[in-house]
């Protein structure tokens, strides 16, 4: 979950040019385990924008050993929050 929140951060703080912060996570699924030695993947897709905040949909896919077909193993959505250097909450620049 802590790649998930990172790359949604990463995903949400590119669209508000700036610092984010994670507001909520719903929808979390743990579909199959990751095991030691996976290679984890993890892709984001913008899904809502708001005046201050951004949603994003996170999926998370492993490789077993390195090889073969990815597996995913969990998906959620995080809701982040575009904030200034006092951590108060800022509109998102226009695109």
């Amino acid at each position: 979950m802590s790649l998930m929140d990172l790359a949604a951060g990463i995903a949400a703080g590119t669209r508000a040019k700036g610092r984010v912060a994670t507001a909520a996570v719903s929808h979390l699924n743990f579909l199959q385990p990751v095991k030691v030695g996976d290679v984890v993947c993890v892709y984001t897709q913008i899904d809502k924008i708001g005046r201050t905040s951004v949603t994003v949909g996170v999926e998370a896919y492993v490789l077993r050993r390195n090889q073969g077909e990815r597996v995913r193993v969990t998906a959620a959505e995080f809701v982040l929050v575009a904030v200034d250097d006092h951590g108060t909450p800022r509109p998102l620049p226009a695109v």
